[in-house]
């Protein structure tokens, strides 16, 4: 039986790989040997940086009751090596994903763990957080035909997001980012005449303050502030940031008092109550699996590291952040 190698956040920026022996499988569980995960950077910088709020409940598995050390991440792709007793024999050898801290192998059963469709190599797999992510964002702001879409920030989940509402017949889109690496990610494949992008300076002196609907993805709370000023009267701000600790003065005393803008907590871990009659997580899963086989997120990788070099990764991510877009483990 191999042993498993899992990283561990142990203090604020103090990481260590972590050994330990694989237990005996159970009739019910399997064993995966991890061929990939990706870096949920906003995240998980967060947790390295010891900005995370100890929240009792999340709403989901991943987030909740967080504390130092803490195995921590959720974008884990493998394959299935062994299987116990009682698990059909289809999924030995086949390749899942699964909402999995880093790790070189888990034990899981079968009911948390998601096929990956055969067209899908696993680094675009591990994309699949960020895209269901995206996926959910796009569902709670609701575009319509021919508004004026904004998205502050273009890290992952932001770039995922945009992707799809390129696929809107909306009467434009603007995207900001104060790194010029993600500024300009979005303009590959021919999106460049869809997309109008800007820095936070140009920003400020645009005349664009007038977006029906605008996503604050960018991780920042200040942002809150521009998202408002620059969304019209009865607009939407879908706030998909997840800020930790960070906070932020927010003016609310000004024009928001009168615009009857709305305000929209999203995340992923539910679905929306007005969807959530018609829609499940298989259905949304699915949505993401087409929206991955379409975007090729993979493009956006532009860091690979070992387990063993996981300090120099989080340590690119928090003093280099304008250097990176995705930056993943591969475990091979």
């Amino acid at each position: 039986m191999p042993t498993a190698k899992t990283l561990f956040f142990t203090a604020k920026k103090q990481i260590e790989i972590r050994e330990s022996n694989i237990s005996p499988l159970k009739e019910d569980e399997v064993l995966v040997e991890t061929i990939c995960s990706a870096i949920s950077a906003g995240t998980e910088m967060l947790v390295y940086r010891g900005e995370f709020p100890h929240l009792a409940d999340a709403h989901d598995n991943v987030s909740s009751n967080l504390n130092y050390p803490l195995a921590y991440g959720y974008a884990c792709v493998g394959k299935v090596i062994e299987i116990g007793k009682m698990v059909n024999g289809e999924w030995l050898n086949r390749r899942v994903f699964s909402f999995q801290p880093h790790t070189t192998h888990f034990i899981a059963k079968t009911d948390s763990l998601i096929p990956i469709p055969d067209s899908l190599n696993p680094e675009t797999a591990s994309f699949l957080p960020s895209m269901e992510t995206a996926v959910n964002l796009v569902q709670d702001g609701a575009p319509i035909l021919g508004e004026r879409v904004l998205v502050l920030g273009q890290g992952v989940v932001g770039l995922c997001t945009a992707s799809l509402l390129t696929e809107f017949p909306l009467e434009s889109l603007v995207t900001v980012d104060q790194f010029e690496l993600r500024r300009n990610a979005i303009f590959v494949e021919g999106q460049r005449s869809k997309v109008k992008n800007l820095s936070p300076s140009d920003l400020r002196l645009s005349t664009f303050d007038q977006n029906d609907l605008t996503f604050e993805l960018s991780g920042s709370p200040s942002a809150l502030n521009d998202a408002i000023a620059l969304t019209t009267f009865s607009g939407r701000i879908v706030i998909g940031s997840w800020y930790g600790e960070k906070r932020a003065d927010i003016d609310l005393g000004g024009a928001f008092h009168r615009s009857r803008i709305k305000l929209i907590s999203s995340q992923v871990s539910t679905i929306s109550p007005e969807l959530s009659g018609r829609w499940d997580k298989p259905r949304r899963f699915a949505t993401a699996w087409n929206a991955l086989e379409r975007i090729k997120p993979e493009k956006w990788i532009t860091h690979r590291f070992s387990l063993n070099d996981a300090e120099k990764a989080y340590q690119l991510l928090d003093e280099n952040p304008q250097e990176t877009i995705q930056v993943i483990f591969n475990y091979s």
